[in-house]
């Protein structure tokens, strides 16, 4: 299941979810004072400033993550590293611009040119996910302590947790291979300090085209792949999601598209370039486990597509979970083995 808040992991367990295959922890910084560290760490003029509002960020991770572990015990937990470009966590009317400016203590002109250097043409291909990693690691690094950390603390009050670190947006090879050592370094380093042990695993989200053509050579270095498969089919067709709504009805009443290719899998596009990406993947690493988030993991027409393709794992969000469990009832009645 997709879950980040006690609520929706508890209601995801009750209907049957056998793990958590997505925690998206950019949500986890909108809490008005999670927010006002965030923008301090975006804002900051000195590398002092930037981390003193990573610490504080990282306390607010650890209390997160040690819910989250904690209530998933051994059962697989995927979390996501940051996403989202840093802009969307900067103010935008004029109104709140006066007050983050008041709470950062800068004047409004400079919070303007702050906003003016971060603001994207085309954020959703801009300087988000792992991008983001490769300019500011202390980011990835801080969250890294906080999931790792949580997970130490819970191992000696006797919880055991699977935690699995997940790099978004991942294109290339060297992307991820810079960013999987400098994880590890920090693992060990918190691990030879609590003297502990706690089993991990790295992947990667693989949601853009070319991580499909090259998962051969991901497939090498990852303990794990997740399919996300909005951001890839908006990037195989070239639609924006959240515009898509204003001609996908169109193209469906004409016959132009037989389905909407952001509800269920496109078999010829999308569904092709997964399915080229699980067999490049399995000829070089036969137990890297395959996964698959967004909204087809909890339709039944995807999954049973995903099926044939021997996908490992579905993720979908906690009331979806019944309806997946059902379809993948059926995938088990054909030969199928994917969990939710």
């Amino acid at each position: 299941m997709n879950a980040e808040t006690p609520q929706d992991i508890e209601v995801g367990y009750q209907f049957g979810a056998t793990g958590i295959g997505l925690v998206r922890t950019e949500h986890m910084f909108f809490g008005p004072e999670r927010l006002v560290e965030m923008r301090r760490f975006i804002l900051a003029d000195s590398q002092v400033s930037r981390i003193s509002a990573l610490n504080k960020i990282r306390d607010y991770q650890c209390e997160d993550f040690e819910h989250i572990l904690k209530l998933s015990g051994d059962r697989p937990t995927i979390i996501r590293l940051l996403d989202p470009p840093l802009h969307e966590f900067l103010p935008h009317s004029q109104e709140e611009k006066v007050n983050v400016a008041n709470q950062l203590d800068v004047t409004v002109p400079v919070l303007e040119q702050y906003i003016g250097q971060l603001e994207e043409v085309n954020p959703m291909l801009g300087h988000r996910g792992c991008r983001l990693a490769i300019t500011y690691p202390e980011l990835y690094v801080m969250q890294v302590e906080a999931i790792i950390g949580s997970a130490i603390k819970l191992k000696q009050q006797g919880v055991d947790t699977k935690p699995e670190i997940m790099i978004p947006l991942v294109s290339t090879v060297a992307e991820f291979e810079i960013l999987k050592q400098q994880i590890i370094e920090c693992i060990d380093r918190l691990q030879n300090e609590a003297d502990v042990s706690i089993p991990y695993l790295i992947g990667t989200m693989i949601e853009t085209p070319r991580a499909c053509l090259i998962a051969d050579q991901l497939a090498k270095t990852c303990d794990f792949f997740s399919f996300g498969t909005n951001d890839l089919t908006q990037l195989t067709y070239g639609f924006s999601r959240d515009d898509a709504g204003k001609f996908i009805n169109q193209y469906t009443e004409q016959g132009i598209l037989e389905i909407d290719p952001f509800q269920t899998i496109d078999i010829d596009g999308v569904g092709a370039l997964i399915k080229l990406a699980v067999q490049q993947a399995k000829e070089v690493n036969p137990q890297l486990k395959i996964g698959v988030c967004g909204e087809l993991g909890g339709d039944s027409k995807s999954i049973a597509y995903f099926n044939q393709l021997s996908i490992d794992y579905v993720s979908c969000s906690p009331f979806r979970v019944p309806g997946a469990l059902l379809s993948t009832a059926q995938s088990e009645v054909e030969g199928g083995r994917i969990n939710v």
